[in-house]
Order: structure tokens, then C-alpha cells, then sequence
């Protein structure tokens, strides 16, 4: 025998016991057998030499199965497990969602539905009566003076605007107050400008510049008819316009009121176009 606690082979045997002269070890001689019964240390021997042949029968392919089912039952718990804490966080979103969905579909009370049914309306009135103060005048010509350019209750756009940083020119269709009852306003054509001397003979309309050149104007806008008469002269002031209809034989313009000229600051807005019943420029 060998000692198992140092390894030595020389024990000294004492009856049924081995003793180590090395480390003092004493063993019970594993040979010996009482009524045909191994004694305890043979029988721990040779349980500890048939054990790796235990371990080697016990991972069979079936045991490998096995333990396969097994953790794949284990990992189905686990993955049972987060499908059940993925399904509940889901649910919980979802019943988050629902119920901020039915908070925003809640009925809305009459005052509010009221409310939001106004504001674009008023926003809209604002835009245009900003628009038309600051931006555009709009009228209806009542009268035919400005034949053929303008018909009798045509609608216009006039832009204030064009003259905020430019004068009017001569030949612009201008919408004004009106020199004699400023509360009503005209639609004329700009016929003489600030310094200038104009003057009508037989129809025929003359323009001496602040150069002192004299000039026939164009008549090609005016109404199909003969222009009579004899208008003039008027010396137009500074910053001041003399103006006539172009329907020139029935239009009540510079030439009959009281207050010849129509000062600039009275002007509402250079003539664009026409907007009913047509759409067209006004030139």
C-alpha cells in the first residue's frame, strides 16, 4: 500500500493498520475482509476508481438531450418571462396612449367651439382692413367720366403704395378726395403736374413745362367722341395736380370746381386694374 497522505511506500504494518513512518499516517489494511464484507476503506477505494467510469456513462447523447430540453425549457421560462414583462409595459404605453387620446377627444364645451369658429374669421377682417387702409384702396366707379378706360360701375384696386416714395406722373389714373367735399372720392387722370401751365383750346389740351417748353398732350385714351371748349390757363401750385376725366366732353373735373387742384397728400392710390366684372390693367 501507499500512504496516501505523503505518498510513501515503506509502511510498516501493526495487525489490520499501515503506519506511515514518513508522516505518521495510519490506514486500515483495505485487504482485509470481516464475514466476507470488504472494509469500509477498500470500499471507498474502489467507488473512487470505478468514478470516472460513472461520470463518463452518466453524459450520454440522451442525458445531452436532456439537459438540452432542459435548458431550452429554462430559457422558454425566461423568454416566457420577458414576453410577459414586454407584453405588460405594452399595454401599459398603450392604455397611456388611449387614455391621452380620450382626454384630447373630450367634447369641447359650446363657448370654446365658438371661439375657435371666430378667430379666423376676425384674424381675416383684421388682415383686410389692414390691407385696405395701409396697402389698398377699393371702389366703384359710379359715373361714366372715365370712359372707355374705366366703365360705369367697374370695381378697382388702387394701390396706396405707388406713391410713397415716387410722385404721381402725368397720364397715372388716380383714386382722391374729391377738392370740394373731401368726404367723397374721385377717379381721374393726371393731366398737369406741380409748376406746370395748362390750358384748353377748342378740346385740344396744351401743357407749358417748368422748362417752358409748351406740349399737345396725348388724347388717345379719351372717349370716342370730339373733346370742345376752352379751358384755362391754369398755373398748377407745388405739390398740387390738375386732373380730367377721360370721357372729356361729359366729366366733372379740374376745370368746373371750386378747388382746381388736388393736393398730394389727398391722393389715395395710383389706378391698378380692373376687378369686376373683368380682371384688367388699368393703363
Amino acid at each position: 500500500m501507499i500512504c496516501k497522505k505523503c505518498g510513501c511506500d515503506a509502511l510498516i504494518k501493526d495487525g489490520d493498520w499501515y503506519k506511515c513512518p514518513n508522516c505518521g499516517a495510519e490506514m486500515f489494511d483495505t485487504e482485509v475482509t470481516v464475514n466476507n464484507i470488504k472494509s469500509p476503506t477498500k470500499a471507498v477505494e474502489e467507488i473512487d476508481g470505478d468514478l470516472p467510469n460513472r461520470k463518463s456513462d452518466s453524459f450520454t447523447p440522451d442525458s445531452k438531450e436532456t439537459v438540452s430540453e432542459n435548458q431550452n425549457a429554462d430559457t422558454l421560462d425566461v423568454s416566457t418571462e420577458n414576453d410577459d414583462e414586454v407584453s405588460k409595459k405594452k399595454k401599459g404605453r398603450k392604455n397611456k396612449k388611449n387614455k391621452k387620446e380620450n382626454e384630447i377627444k373630450e367634447p369641447k364645451s359650446k363657448l370654446r367651439d365658438a371661439v375657435d369658429f371666430c378667430i379666423p374669421i376676425v384674424i381675416a377682417v383684421i388682415v383686410a382692413i389692414l390691407l385696405k387702409t395701409f396697402v389698398f384702396a377699393n371702389a366703384v366707379v359710379p359715373t361714366g367720366s372715365m370712359l372707355n378706360t374705366i366703365q360705369l360701375n367697374d370695381r378697382i384696386i388702387a394701390s396706396r403704395l405707388a406713391y410713397i416714395n415716387d410722385d404721381p406722373e402725368r397720364y397715372d389714373v388716380i383714386i382722391f378726395k374729391y377738392p370740394d367735399d373731401e368726404e367723397q372720392c374721385f377717379v381721374k387722370r393726371v393731366i398737369g403736374l406741380p409748376g406746370e401751365t395748362v390750358e384748353i383750346v377748342s378740346g385740344v389740351v396744351y401743357v407749358t413745362k417748368t422748362d417752358g417748353t409748351t406740349i399737345q398732350l396725348d388724347d388717345s385714351f379719351v372717349t370716342n367722341c370730339e373733346p370742345y371748349g376752352d379751358f384755362g390757363p391754369y398755373e398748377v401750385p407745388e405739390d398740387c395736380y390738375f386732373v380730367l376725366g377721360d370721357n372729356r366732353n361729359d366729366s366733372w373735373d379740374s376745370r368746373y370746381w371750386t378747388n382746381t387742384y388736388v393736393e398730394k397728400d389727398k391722393i389715395l392710390g395710383k389706378v391698378l386694374f380692373r376687378y369686376y366684372p373683368s380682371i384688367t390693367k388699368i393703363e
